[in-house]
């Protein structure tokens, strides 16, 4: 697999190694951030090694580092169509994320999702990037405004495994359009 790296004004997204998984850790046993996003606290490093092993290996996850001291503060990626549950054609994705909390608030959620939307659209060649949270999840909403997806709607009674409960889920949308108008402002 090849290693791609994305920079930004202040971050670096480049593919999770099992050395970074007290890091991992440090964030994911909040239980401020994992279940809003749908998935329990981490518990040990161990959990963290095998989430790095196991569910950060798709072709397009990234760990959101700052490039202040390089090491991982949250994840995004964007899920291709048979891994995602909103894109339904082979031009579509879905963009996933969280951050650990002592970095909410701070636009690194959007500058980290600007970038994969441009990869999606100019590299991957994508006319629609889906983003779908939990209602309640206020500020994953706001970050997905802040990059650009409209709201689309609600899903009822949504699966949500890792917790063993059904949710709703709020539904945006970014198309190639719309984003390039964007780009031209």
């Amino acid at each position: 697999m090849m290693d791609r790296i994305f920079e930004t004004e202040r971050l670096i997204l480049r593919r999770w190694k099992v050395s970074d998984a007290a890091n991992l850790f440090e964030y994911a046993k909040d239980p401020s951030v994992g279940p809003a996003a749908g998935w329990p606290p981490h518990e040990s490093i161990e959990d963290s090694i095998y989430v790095i092993q196991n569910v950060f290996t798709g072709d397009e996850v990234y760990a959101i580092c700052l490039k202040t001291d390089g090491k991982p503060i949250g994840t995004i990626e964007l899920k291709l169509n048979g891994c995602a549950e909103l894109a339904h054609a082979d031009d579509e994705c879905e963009l996933g994320f969280w951050l650990g909390k002592p970095f909410w608030g701070q636009g690194i959620m959007p500058e980290a999702s600007r970038e994969l939307i441009r990869r999606a659209f100019e590299d991957l060649g994508m006319s629609k990037v889906w983003c779908g949270c939990y209602e309640g999840n206020t500020k994953s909403m706001r970050a997905q405004e802040k990059a650009g997806f409209k709201y689309q709607g609600k899903k009822e009674n949504v699966d949500v495994p890792l917790l063993n409960e059904k949710r709703t889920e709020c539904i945006s949308l970014l198309t190639r359009e719309d984003w390039s108008e964007m780009m031209a402002d």
